[in-house]
């Protein structure tokens, strides 16, 4: 898959949670985590974390907005369920993206959806737990990028699996180059 992308929260309060999240980031190949301004203990973070994402997936902690530093070039997109969001199945994810999910039981702070260059929602009836969120959003950023895996078969027709094997790539022939002095 081309690019990047890191997922992270603002002002987290349960590490279960957090966890969870970060689990999922290693899991869905994220090349790095972030929390701002968050009020958990990282240690009891690992004991939702099973595979020891902490050991594996960066892991950056900001006090504040302002204090967050993403790599270059990289575009922030916050996850919030407002009415002029945009909807995740309609988003063209960005090849270097940073996803930035809200607090239990809150919202992206103002300043913090000032900061992002793109809102998206799930569409759904209500708002969902903050670690099923952000393993939707991956998994979605994974469908449209060709996934960690490389490319999936279509899907078909019927309900069921792919009835067709997925065709190999195929590269095209070496093309011959004449330069200006031969004919």
């Amino acid at each position: 898959m081309r690019g990047y992308f890191g997922i992270g929260v603002e002002g987290i309060s349960k590490e279960a949670n957090v966890g969870n999240l970060v689990r999922s980031s290693h899991a869905f190949g994220a090349s790095f985590f972030f929390a701002i301004a968050p009020d958990v203990d990282i240690e009891a973070m690992r004991v939702s974390d099973t595979s020891d994402a902490f050991d594996h997936v960066p892991y950056y902690q900001y006090e504040s907005v302002a204090a967050m530093d993403l790599p270059k070039e990289c575009t922030l997109v916050g996850i919030e369920f407002t009415e002029e969001s945009i909807e995740l199945p309609s988003f063209r994810h960005p090849t270097r993206a940073a996803y930035v999910l809200g607090p239990e039981m809150g919202s992206l702070s103002p300043e913090l959806m000032e900061r992002c260059d793109h809102i998206v929602k799930i569409p759904m009836k209500f708002c969902i737990n903050v670690g099923v969120a952000g393993a939707l959003v991956m998994y979605d950023r994974q469908l449209s990028h060709g996934g960690i895996g490389g490319r999936f078969a279509q899907r078909p027709v019927r309900a069921g699996g792919p009835t067709e094997d997925l065709q190999a790539h195929k590269h095209g022939h070496r093309r011959k180059i004449k330069s200006k002095g031969s004919s």
